[in-house]
């Protein structure tokens, strides 16, 4: 007489359930399989019928062999499987062919620098250059304490947007880490720099409104002490005695768009205090400023003249369209790659850098009727 069927306990559904004995499952339905042996150098000669020297020589690209032998042994690694440990070699020699990137701008609390387009493109164009030269980007938080970066195993740092205080750059070259960053490394062993020149771009902005019939401008800027920002506003206040029109500032506590959306409103909220042009430094939506203005009782451009310093590609498809200062980034990341791996692997050590233009791109929002 056949026993009874015993029931198949069920298996838990949620984080960390373990896989049930019956089925070898885990929770996600995944089937459970003893890794497959590793494929080692001595596998691959004897597969081949070389010796393991002549294998290592083939895959390295070194030694003396015809290249029949050669296009032998490596036809046999792969189609064997075998993969070198190229951690461990770029280790013993000395590096790991990682580059680390952050953002160090507003560094009190962590936030997410890639929520915004202009870091989003940086970080992009940077890990595409690393990677046509062989190296990896490797993405770092804001926010880490002093010890954290530089016991991590990186060959060189991009440092973005550092606080004029910040100590992190003087600790990574202290370390013998190659940085690039902003001019404030020029002439420094280990320091490379890629800079806009940004007083320029700000007094250009200024030169297009003022042309517009503006008198009274507003910039919003960041309220964090970094270069490109004294820059910035050094160049405004230049601009507002030299041409004898009234510019003011309001700045931004802490990144992100509702901080700014937050001082746009302000700076709005009062009909009789407006501005009639408003340059908007910090990273935003311009969609977002637009419907701000909007929802003010003001009209864009008729009321007031926007520019917006944005990579988000919405400007060009806003309704008015809006004009944008952009800094690009892309160029910025790729330059600075570029002196890095001329370090990394040309072993050129002079301290230099690279200055990226900025772009205008005049649109709808900053040009009032005549």
């Amino acid at each position: 007489m056949n026993e009874p069927e015993r029931p198949v306990a069920q298996s838990a559904v949620g984080r960390g359930a373990a896989p049930t004995p019956q089925t070898g499952r885990n929770t996600f339905g995944a089937r459970n399989h003893r890794a497959a042996p590793r494929v080692r150098l001595v596998d691959v000669a004897r597969e081949a019928g070389l010796s393991k020297t002549t294998i290592s020589a083939a895959l390295n690209g070194t030694g003396r062999m015809s290249d029949e032998a050669r296009a032998h042994a490596r036809d046999t690694a792969w189609r064997m499987g075998y993969r070198p440990n190229v951690t461990a070699r770029l280790l013993r020699a000395g590096h790991t062919r990682l580059i680390g990137i952050a953002v160090r701008e507003y560094i009190a609390e962590p936030w997410v620098y890639l929520e915004l387009p202009y870091f989003t493109q940086l970080a992009h164009a940077g890990a595409r250059a690393a990677l046509d030269h062989g190296h990896a980007l490797v993405l770092l938080p804001n926010h880490a304490p002093r010890e954290e970066w530089t016991d991590l195993p990186l060959d060189a740092v991009c440092v973005i947007d550092p606080m004029i205080d910040d100590p992190l750059v003087d600790h990574l070259l202290s370390a013998g880490t190659p940085v690039v960053t902003d001019r404030r490394v020029e002439g420094r062993r280990g320091g490379y720099w890629v800079e806009t020149d940004y007083g320029t771009a700000v007094r250009e902005v200024l030169d297009h409104l003022a042309e517009q019939g503006a008198r009274d401008i507003a910039l919003v800027a960041a309220g964090s002490d970094t270069r490109y920002t004294r820059n910035a506003l050094l160049a405004q206040a230049d601009w507002s005695v030299r041409r004898g029109i009234r510019t003011r500032v309001e700045t931004v506590s802490a990144p992100g768009h509702a901080p700014t959306l937050e001082v746009v409103g302000r700076l709005l909220g009062d009909a009789g205090e407006r501005p009639d042009a408003m340059i908007v430094l910090t990273e935003v939506s311009p969609l977002l400023v637009l419907d701000a203005a909007r929802r003010l009782g003001c009209r864009v451009p008729d009321d007031l003249l926007v520019v917006s310093a944005s990579e988000d590609g919405v400007a060009a498809h806003t309704d008015p369209a809006v004009t944008t200062l952009s800094m690009q980034p892309a160029l910025i990341a790729e330059a600075g790659i570029h002196l890095l791996v001329e370090v990394l692997d040309l072993g050129i050590t002079e301290s230099r850098g690279v200055e990226v233009p900025t772009r205008l791109d005049i649109r709808a929002s900053s040009l009032r009727a005549r």
